[in-house]
């Protein structure tokens, strides 16, 4: 099935404007949603929004946005105080600065989408900027629905990514993890000489389609298993040996390699056997 796109707008680079198309470059479809039900009668729970202090059930016309200024205290903002912020939807990615790709740390972004150009007369434009843009990464903004979103674009293939990107502000750093400072800053060489090696033991080339949502693809087993009326037996797991001394644990993943019984990168998980229910 052909891909659709979920809204329309321009690339926009100093006095370049490229009308675009923007489609989702994931698909949240592949998750497995459940629904809560009540375990007795399995009808579907529905969640109420309840006034404690009230001691009723409070409509939506009656709910207002609040902010908590001080524990217990709160100010609230009408839809007039968000409008007054609120930037105006225009549908045009505005790059402002270029960069080179590998300057955005992946802790920044937060979804990607595919361009394409919308229609034949905006094709020959979006191919230029798009080779023009080999091994850099466009920084801009983009007001859409209200928001404003920071936003990288860089060049894949016969097309370009858009990222959306997170704020610095929203960035915690990681001098907030205090377990952290109880990591030394130096390491003992042969120590690292033989972790090294159990790394490189496992060096290759990167194809992440090699890797499956194991966990998904076991619910499903289960869910088509229930529905057919079949149990399912999980396989034994056995427990990992325990070495509590790195050197120790590090010579014999060694010896494992050697002797071919190196564990592969990813997790590989048995399927579980189906077992007919008995009527």
């Amino acid at each position: 099935m052909a891909a659709r796109a979920t809204w329309k707008g321009f690339l926009k680079i100093s006095l370049v404007n490229i009308p675009i198309k923007v489609f989702p470059a994931t698909e949240s479809g592949a998750t497995i949603s459940f629904n809560q039900l009540h375990g007795e009668c399995q009808t579907r729970i529905h969640q109420k929004r309840w006034c404690a202090h009230c001691n009723r059930e409070v409509p939506n016309s009656e709910i207002v946005k609040g902010y908590e200024f001080e524990k217990g205290r709160y100010v609230v903002l009408s839809e007039d105080d968000f409008d007054k912020v609120r930037p105006e939807s225009t549908r045009v990615i505005d790059l402002v600065q270029f960069a080179d790709e590998s300057a955005i740390d992946p802790i920044y972004v937060d979804r990607a989408y595919y361009l394409a150009p919308d229609g034949p007369m905006a094709a020959d434009a979006f191919a230029v900027m798009r080779e023009g843009m080999t091994g850099k990464v466009g920084i801009g903004k983009l007001a859409l629905y209200g928001r404003e979103y920071l936003v990288a674009v860089r060049p894949q293939q016969r097309g370009i990514v858009m990222y959306t990107l997170h704020h610095a502000a929203e960035i915690r750093s990681i001098d907030a993890v205090e377990e952290l400072n109880s990591v030394s800053a130096s390491v003992k060489p042969q120590e690292m000489k033989l972790a090294r090696q159990v790394i490189s033991t496992f060096e290759g080339p990167l194809n992440l389609k090699d890797y499956k949502d194991e966990y998904r693809e076991g619910l499903q087993r289960i869910i088509e298993a229930k529905i057919a009326g079949e149990e399912i037996v999980a396989p034994a797991v056995e427990a990992p040996p325990k070495v509590v001394n790195l050197m120790d644990a590090l010579r014999k993943s060694l010896d494992a390699v050697s002797t071919g019984k190196k564990t592969p990168a990813k997790a590989s998980i048995a399927k579980p056997a189906a077992k007919r229910k008995r009527a």
